[in-house]
């Protein structure tokens, strides 16, 4: 098959490292004045992996665009509304979308499958493609699964089958919401896990997995999703690459905020920590946990008052009124 991959970073040129070796053709575009564009265009590699020859790269939206149906966005969250506009003025908006990227839209909380549907109007078109592992791992053969979800499932079950190999096992899921969600609110919980590193807390990460997936459970469950895919590999199959890893940036951006250092890279759990504050406003719920951990990170309470927030977690509370018997994330 033929993909299009949107974006050149870590994880948009380990896709079409991947993807080049499974077989299929890949176009990888970046912008024309990216420095990560640049570098892939003068050595062919980055601190991540070597592209070989037959992976085209370009900095031309309508040629990438132009190049399959099958359009893979890995780009920072935050920046997925602009990238539509782009695509809708090409007039390329009759593709189909898979979103290799987790968080929520800061200003609104909208999943970003959702900002991809206002411009496509076309729920049936656009995937996410989630789940744990770090290009650096896979490059060294280290395998792992990830899920592909959507509400097309002939689609997603076609994507499993091309994206699927013994380096990266592709479950099928079937809860964008809770997917979607876990997936963006583990980072949040990556950014606490820093946290408690830089303070010589780490013996309360075991404390911080159990009370944070009950509570991403408990807002799965309100915002319409199935509560189970919050201990699916989206979410609780994520912590590793999220809490402990070397290579997550919002464990190590919450590192630097606990030793009152400066963080420069993305941090895609910072901005959802602050959209999780504007999704519970416009659905009208509210989450004391993630509350807490919001004012922590803008350093409107200390570490102490969050610790006390979070050892007071009522556990009976997140299970009130959900069906215990539903299905999970696949």
């Amino acid at each position: 098959m033929d993909f299009t991959i949107l974006g050149c970073g870590r994880w948009g040129s380990f896709l079409a490292w991947y993807l080049n070796g499974l077989g299929h053709k890949v176009i990888l575009w970046g912008r024309e004045n990216s420095e990560k564009y640049c570098e892939l265009k003068l050595i062919r590699k980055n601190k991540f992996v070597e592209l070989p020859i037959s992976v085209a790269l370009s900095n031309n939206i309508q040629e990438a665009l132009d190049f399959s149906n099958y359009i893979i966005i890995a780009i920072e969250g935050q920046n997925i509304r602009s990238l539509m506009a782009q695509i809708v003025s090409e007039n390329k908006i009759d593709k189909t979308f898979i979103l290799c990227m987790k968080g929520l839209e800061e200003d609104t909380g909208f999943r970003l499958s959702e900002v991809v549907k206002e411009y496509t109007q076309d729920e049936d078109q656009i995937l996410v493609w989630l789940g744990p592992g770090h290009p650096r791992d896979f490059v060294k053969g280290i395998p792992n699964c990830m899920i592909i979800d959507s509400v097309n499932l002939q689609l997603k079950q076609l994507l499993s089958k091309e994206f699927g190999s013994s380096l990266i096992k592709i479950i099928i899921g079937n809860d964008m919401i809770g997917n979607e969600i876990g997936a963006a609110m583990k980072n949040v919980i990556g950014i606490v896990g820093g946290i408690f590193d830089g303070l010589g807390w780490a013996a309360l990460k075991g404390i911080l997995m159990s009370y944070g997936t009950l509570e991403i459970a408990r807002l799965i469950h309100l915002l319409g999703g199935n509560f189970l895919s919050a201990f699916g590999v989206a979410c609780l199959g994520e912590y590793e690459a999220s809490m402990f890893s070397e290579e997550s940036n919002s464990r190590k951006f919450g590192y630097s905020l606990a030793r009152g250092q400066i963080f420069r890279d993305y941090a895609p759990g910072l901005y959802t920590s602050h959209a999780i504050i504007s999704l519970m406003k416009r659905k009208k719920i509210d989450s004391p946990l993630f509350q807490a951990i919001n004012k922590l990170i803008n350093r409107d309470i200390t570490p102490d008052i969050f610790l006390s927030y979070l050892t007071s977690y009522d556990q009976t509370v997140a299970f009130q009124h959900i069906n215990v018997h539903g299905g999970g994330d696949s």
